[in-house]
C-alpha cells in the first residue's frame, strides 16, 4: 500500500495538529485529569489513521480488457438506469453511477483505453451524493473517452463532504485503461454514461473496486 500524493499536504497539517493537541494537553493540564489526556490522544490519533487511510492506495492486479468497461472507483453501485443527458450526448445513455463512502479508497481510473475528447468542470451545490440530482446539480468534472466506435462519459462528482475534485486528464490525451484519472476528497460519487446497449455486469447495491471490478461490455 502506499498514500497518494494529494494526500501529502492534509496528512502533514493532521498530524501537526494531532502533534501540538497531544503535546498541548500533557503539558498544561491538570495531572488530576490524566485521563481525559489518554482518551482525547486516542481519540486524536484515530482521526490521523483514518486521514492516512484516506489517502491509500492498496496494491491490487487492475483488469485490462479491451471490451469491458472497468470500474472507474470503489465503492456500491446505487443507479444503473437509462437518463437523458444533457451536457455531451444530447440523447438517452445507461448510468451506472458509484457512491464512494469516506472509508472507501478515493483514487478514479480511467474505464476504458481511448482518447479524451471532452473535458469540462462545472461548479454547483453540495448536494448528498446519492441525491438524484446530484449528478446535474453537484460541483463535477466531466470526462468523455473515446474507444473504438463507443464514447463514454466519466463524471466525479462532489458530494456533502467532497470539497475538491482533481482531475488529470486533458482534451487530446490518449489514456490506458486502470491508469489514475483523478482524485475526489472525502465522499463522493462518480457516473459512467454508456451506450444503451452495453451488457452490464454489476448490480444495485453491489461492491465494487476501481480497476478491478467489470461493469460492463461494450457491443
Amino acid at each position: 500500500m502506499t498514500i497518494h500524493r494529494e494526500g501529502f499536504k492534509s496528512i502533514a497539517i493532521a498530524t501537526l495538529i494531532f502533534g501540538i493537541l497531544n503535546v498541548s494537553l500533557f503539558w498544561f493540564l491538570d495531572p488530576s485529569l490524566l485521563w481525559l489526556c489518554i482518551i482525547i490522544f486516542f481519540i486524536s490519533l484515530l482521526f490521523l489513521l483514518f486521514i492516512v487511510s484516506f489517502f491509500r492506495i492498496p496494491n491490487r492486479k487492475l483488469t485490462i480488457k479491451d471490451n469491458q468497461i472497468i470500474a472507474p472507483a470503489d465503492g456500491k453501485v446505487v443507479v444503473i438506469e437509462n437518463h437523458f443527458d444533457e451536457e455531451y450526448f444530447k440523447e438517452t445513455r445507461l448510468q451506472v453511477s458509484i457512491f464512494m463512502s469516506p472509508a472507501n479508497v478515493h483514487v478514479n481510473r480511467n474505464p476504458v483505453s481511448g482518447e479524451v475528447i471532452y473535458n469540462k468542470y462545472h461548479k454547483g451545490k453540495y448536494l448528498v451524493a446519492w441525491h438524484p440530482k446530484s449528478s446535474t446539480d453537484n460541483e463535477r468534472h466531466s470526462v468523455v473517452i473515446r474507444s473504438g466506435h463507443n464514447e463514454i462519459l466519466v463524471k466525479q462528482i462532489a458530494g456533502a463532504l467532497a470539497k475538491r475534485i482533481v482531475n488529470y486528464l486533458e482534451v487530446g490525451q490518449n489514456v490506458k485503461q486502470g491508469e489514475e484519472m483523478g482524485f475526489i476528497k472525502f465522499g463522493s460519487r462518480v457516473d459512467l454514461l454508456l451506450p444503451v446497449d452495453t451488457k452490464i455486469e454489476v448490480k444495485l447495491n453491489q461492491t465494487v473496486k476501481g480497476g478491478v471490478t467489470v461493469i460492463g461490455e461494450l457491443r
